[in-house]
């Protein structure tokens, strides 16, 4: 499993709920990136698997989340995830008296035992009243600053996007091809643009519609390989291709 494949987070997860042991074991080792992340900016300094507590907490609290976790809620899952763990690494700094935060939440008697129904609901409540909105305006603007770097704006990426659904799946498919393939995807990266010629063969879509879709290719390929970064937009598209 990879983080960019379509509906592969929300697949794992359903496997992982009904007892897959083994999906369990891949999906946490897939995320440990998501988890350090995750652990760092709340701790602010760099922090070593084996050697800090820490991250040991903080796999703990991902690996509650996914038992936690309900899809029902229509929120992706690392959003979801991401305040859970910080919930669970407040609430073990204050025992600790590390540090001195205003913690609101009350995510665990124990850094090892499982969330109590009351303790899922807040969380869900929280994370839906506190956190939503705000993860959701800083994605949209760390996504803004890396469009820029392809010259590309919100306001130019809506008036070329295409309009009718087919036209939009025709490019979403694009852009998958391009994630898929990483000549391509690393031909974007350095270049800022596409290669429209092997795009053209390898997609059997016509140099007029590539080139009129070029942002819109652009900015979908780019959140299709930075699902961890974006995980609200990366929802959005894949809801929007199912």
């Amino acid at each position: 499993m990879t983080p960019g494949n379509n509906g592969s987070v929300l697949q794992a997860l359903l496997r992982i709920q009904a007892g897959d042991a083994l999906a369990r074991e891949d999906f946490l080792q897939e995320y440990k990136p998501f988890v350090l992340k995750t652990a760092m900016n709340l701790c602010k300094h760099p922090l070593e698997w084996g050697r800090d507590d820490e991250l040991s907490i903080a796999l703990i609290a991902f690996n509650s989340a996914i038992d936690s976790y309900d899809p029902a809620k229509q929120v992706p899952f690392l959003p979801y995830a991401r305040v859970v763990i910080e919930n669970r690494l407040k609430d073990h700094f204050r025992k600790e008296s590390r540090i001195h935060v205003e913690c609101p939440y009350e995510t665990a008697s124990d850094e090892g035992t499982p969330f109590s129904p009351a303790e899922i609901q807040s969380a869900w409540n929280d994370f839906r009243d506190r956190t939503i909105e705000d993860e959701r305006r800083e994605e949209l603007a760390e996504y803004e600053k890396l469009l820029a770097n392809f010259g590309i704006d919100f306001e130019s990426l809506a008036e070329t996007s295409p309009k009718h659904r087919d036209s939009r799946q025709t490019l979403f498919r694009v852009a998958r091809l391009v994630v898929s393939q990483p000549e391509i995807m690393g031909y974007l990266l350095k270049k800022k643009q596409l290669p429209i010629n092997d795009l053209m063969f390898k997609t059997g879509v016509n140099r007029k519609t590539l080139e009129r879709g070029r942002k819109f290719i652009i900015a979908t390929a780019l959140v299709l390989y930075h699902p961890m970064e974006f995980p609200y937009i990366y929802s959005y598209i894949n809801a929007s291709t199912n």
